[in-house]
């Protein structure tokens, strides 16, 4: 159909997955290899792989509506939420199962608006939200867990490890803001009342802090799909949502 949105046009590609043409085709790739084994059932899809992943990249970046983005693609509303319920699950990220002995790890919460309030609860936000654990690598600032969503009034040092992400990293070294006391992670000094910090606490502090900041970097690039800001999707369609965009989101940084 003239005038839709495709993959065979590269143009659309990159601002809709963060991708380039040739690193987009690699997913593909994977993708397929995913769920080649899987056994078909229903009707034939109406668009060709690299279309439906494009268009779930697509619905996770601009957070349209099925009536809205299916028109785009040139496939029916229904097709358009089949399409996202069968291919989100397989765009997600793998967590990292090992790691050397020399990793530095760093985790953070965020919240996600969830209208599911199944799995949301109000936070600090003010919004009914999800508690997502995103893990990274300290040096290569990929994306190597993402815990399970908890309601958003759940703090981080609860979040962290019935979210999975505690179990998933075992004993790694791992760097925490001051909201994870007794968990175990290196956190940062904190100051009793009436004492000052002494001059190697603060400058501990200060490079605690620099390197943390990785990690709101990458939730900042994150945050910039749009499916984080409000998420429509039930059940553990914002968990397959975070794992997606934390995939796509290291695909350019491993190359």
């Amino acid at each position: 159909m003239a005038g839709v949105i495709t993959a065979s046009e590269p143009s659309w590609i990159t601002p809709f997955t963060g991708l380039s043409p040739r690193c987009f085709g690699k997913l593909v790739t994977v993708v397929w290899r995913e769920i080649a084994n899987e056994t078909r059932r229903g009707r034939l899809w109406g668009l060709p792989l690299e279309d439906r992943v494009l268009l779930v990249a697509a619905y996770w970046r601009t957070n349209l509506t099925m009536r809205q983005l299916a028109p785009l693609f040139g496939i029916s509303k229904s097709a358009a939420d089949r399409i996202i319920n069968h291919l989100g699950p397989a765009l997600a990220l793998r967590p990292r199962r090992r790691f050397s002995k020399d990793t530095v790890l760093i985790v953070d919460g965020t919240l996600v608006p969830t209208r599911d309030h199944n799995i949301a609860e109000q936070s600090k936000n003010y919004r009914y939200s999800t508690n997502h654990q995103v893990v990274i690598d300290a040096e290569t600032r990929l994306v190597v867990v993402v815990g399970r969503p908890l309601p958003g009034n759940r703090n981080d040092c609860k979040a962290w490890e019935e979210s999975g992400a505690k179990a998933a990293v075992g004993t790694t070294m791992t760097i925490a803001d001051g909201g994870y006391p007794g968990t175990g992670r290196v956190m940062p000094h904190r100051r009793r009342k009436g004492e000052e910090l002494s001059d190697w606490k603060q400058a501990h502090n200060k490079a605690h802090k620099q390197v943390r900041a990785r990690v709101e970097h990458v939730f900042a690039r994150m945050k910039t799909w749009k499916i984080l800001r409000d998420c429509r999707l039930k059940g553990d369609g914002v968990h397959h949502a975070m794992l997606g965009i934390a995939r796509l989101h290291n695909l350019p940084l491993a190359g």
